[in-house]
Formats: C-alpha cells, structure tokens, sequence
C-alpha cells in the first residue's frame, strides 16, 4: 500500500524510507481490522507525518495508534 501510494503522489523516498513507512503500516494494520478506505488513510497519514519529520519508527507508531 505505501509503496502504491508513494509512487501515484510521486514522493521522492528513498527504498530504507519506504520501508520504515510499511513496517509501521503491517503494524498498525495488523492491529486493527481495517477497511480498504481506511487502510489507504492510514498509509497516507504515514508518508505525511513522515514527511513532516516524524522519521523514528517508535514515535510514528505510538503517534499514529488508534
């Protein structure tokens, strides 16, 4: 899904951003019973709060944990 997502905004990642980014959604993920919707919202919130410099998996976990 991050990957997905990263290349239809083009965000410029690079390939150990993005996968930091999918660690912390299968963990998110796996936690909830998500919906598709819900799952694209996720990843979104993920790469913005990422973006924006939340770059410590810990911290974008615990801060994006429902």
């Amino acid at each position: 899904m991050i990957r997905k997502l990263v290349a239809a905004v083009k965000v410029p990642l690079q390939n150990d951003d993005i996968a930091l980014c999918e660690r912390v959604f299968e963990t998110l993920a796996a936690q909830h019973g998500m919906s598709e919707d819900e799952r694209e919202q996720l990843a979104s919130s993920i790469l913005h709060f990422y973006q924006d410099g939340v770059k410590d998996e810990r911290s974008l976990t615990r801060l994006l944990m429902k």
